[in-house]
């Protein structure tokens, strides 16, 4: 398993995790924490399976906010260096993925959401958008996939998961590489 490293930009804790350096980069954001989270397991095959550069970034302490959590992923992405990537998260993850590609559509690539919030937050312009829902999921209902789908259908694509629930990142891990990778077009 990869380690985690700590980056403190004014003392702020900022856990993340680097695997790969394949040509397709993805940086991934959590619902919860980086080390204990179904992403580990899709990065490790992304960066195996399919030679992609994959950076998994966590929330630090007391970061509530979706600008600090946007903040500190600028703030890793500058330390590692990487201009350019799709952007992901699952869950609440993904909300903060969504306000980066707002934010920094000039560094996004491309944006992932894994269990979408239900939320009226836009779509970024112009980024093509994957969506990937469990079938079953109960937190982020795939009708929340759908309706955002629908807002953005000529670039925004939905994938399904048969009987998977929310923690699909973890129960389904290998499935949803696949669907990453296959999306991206990239093997």
């Amino acid at each position: 398993m990869t380690d985690i490293q700590i980056f403190e930009p004014d003392g702020r804790a900022i856990p993340f995790a680097v695997e790969g350096e394949g040509p397709v980069s993805l940086a991934l954001l959590p619902e919860g924490d980086v080390g204990a989270d179904g992403l580990g397991v899709i990065s490790h095959y992304l960066v195996e399976e399919a030679g992609f550069h994959v950076v998994r970034i966590g929330s630090r302490a007391g970061a509530a906010d979706v600008d600090e959590q946007v903040e500190d992923v600028v703030a890793v992405l500058d330390h590692i260096g990487l201009t350019h990537t799709w952007i992901g998260g699952h869950g609440a993850g993904g909300r903060v993925a969504r306000a980066f590609a707002t934010a920094h559509a000039d560094r996004s690539n491309g944006l992932l959401l894994l269990g979408v919030e239900d939320e009226d937050s836009p779509l970024p312009p112009l980024l093509p958008v994957l969506i990937i829902q469990g079938s079953d999921d109960d937190v982020t209902p795939p009708e929340n996939g759908t309706r955002l789908q629908a807002t953005a259908p000529e670039r925004a694509s939905v994938k399904n998961l048969d009987g998977a629930g929310h923690l699909f990142p973890l129960d389904h891990p290998i499935e949803t590489a696949f669907i990453i990778e296959e999306y991206l077009d990239w093997d």
